[in-house]
């Protein structure tokens, strides 16, 4: 493990040490990966009333220019050109093969673009984007803002009290705005399945709008052990895990993020590889898994068919709180892609039966225009 004197620290740090967090390293972070309830209890807690997360890990970068949404499709599958200001897109970089270098999130901010991408890929993303679009466009990393999230069915209620405007947004829209009285840049997003939002603000700023947050009563600190196991429940993929280089958007199941235009056009790294899967097929897909029993089936587990052989493996694992049970994603030939086929996860050598599932596992509580 890494000397906690050389993680970084986001500018919630303090704020996490005082509220009883236990730290662990993550991206080269130290982050709180629970409080003292417990990962159960944070989990169970965000989704039936409101969790707060700190992401400030992650890389928040503007994108300025003539044409910043053409350039950086350049680098991307999805369709930026056709965002209107305050709308965003979940998107993904892609190699000359095919292969996802990161999945990212990119609103239409009105004069620049506003990009999130992941915590451990950030200074690859960055080194991208600038080499790639070198003329095209300017790209400005944002190191000095953090990154709070807030997620839940009373999310809208508690942020809205600080900040009125965030009424008027729906999920994947994005606005700047006062935040108890503060500017930030608020969209209403997250990576748990539910109704939140992920609010912008300058880094010596973050503790007092975290705190205030905190004072509402349905608000609770939340670590890392509860998002990855609301995520998982959520059906999305955690890049480094469940896609990375050697994964396409096809075989990812990922499809829906490339646009018709863009299917047809190409554009971006890896064109010709993915429109070849499309038109061919793949001999693999991600898939939702849902073990009988009790026991969850962890990262690395082979997946295997009727005869024991093997024909994929887990890439996330766990225990599902919202689920009551296990539940898993993972690869597997495409022939066993399909709902409800029946697999054996082979754990220390035993075979034990699962079945082929729909994802996400939880229905999501985004809040879209009737």
């Amino acid at each position: 493990m890494a000397d906690t004197q050389t993680l970084k620290r986001t500018p919630l740090h303090d704020l996490h040490l005082r509220l009883g967090g236990k730290m662990v390293e993550f991206a080269g972070y130290d982050m709180p990966v629970q409080y003292a309830p417990g990962v159960l209890k944070e989990h169970l807690h965000t989704r039936t009333s409101a969790g707060l997360f700190d992401v400030s890990h992650m890389g928040q970068v503007r994108v300025t220019g003539d044409d910043p949404a053409g350039a950086l499709e350049s680098l991307v599958v999805g369709d930026l050109q056709s965002l209107k200001p305050g709308e965003m897109r979940y998107t993904l970089f892609t190699n000359e093969a095919g292969g996802i270098l990161d999945d990212l999130m990119v609103t239409n901010a009105g004069d620049h673009l506003f990009v999130v991408v992941n915590a451990a890929c950030k200074a690859q993303d960055i080194a991208l984007m600038q080499r790639g679009l070198d003329g095209k466009a300017t790209v400005e990393p944002l190191p000095d803002r953090a990154l709070i999230a807030v997620q839940g069915p009373k999310a809208a209620e508690a942020v809205g009290k600080l900040a009125p405007k965030t009424a008027d947004l729906y999920f994947m829209q994005g606005s700047a705005m006062p935040v108890n009285g503060i500017d930030c840049f608020v969209t209403r997003s997250g990576y748990t399945g539910e109704d939140g939002f992920e609010i912008s603000a300058p880094a010596g700023d973050a503790e007092v709008i975290a705190r205030t947050l905190l004072d509402d009563p349905d608000v609770e600190p939340i670590g890392l052990g509860a998002r990855d196991s609301l995520r998982l429940e959520a059906g999305l993929c955690l890049y480094g895990h469940d896609i990375d280089e050697t994964t396409s958007p096809v075989e990812a199941s990922l499809l829906w993020t490339i646009a018709k235009r863009r299917r047809e056009d190409g554009g971006f790294p890896g064109a010709d590889v993915v429109r070849g899967q499309i038109a061919n097929g793949v001999a693999r897909k991600r898939v939702g898994l849902r073990p009988e029993g009790k026991a969850p089936a962890r990262e690395g587990t082979e997946i295997a068919d009727a005869d024991e052989r093997i024909i994929g493996n887990v890439t996330s694992g766990g225990f599902g709180p919202s689920v009551g049970g296990p539940v898993a994603m993972g690869y597997v030939e495409t022939q066993f892609a399909k709902v409800d086929t029946v697999v054996n996860l082979m754990v220390r050598g035993t075979a034990r039966p699962a079945a082929v599932a729909r994802m996400p596992f939880v229905a999501p509580g985004y809040r879209r225009p009737d």
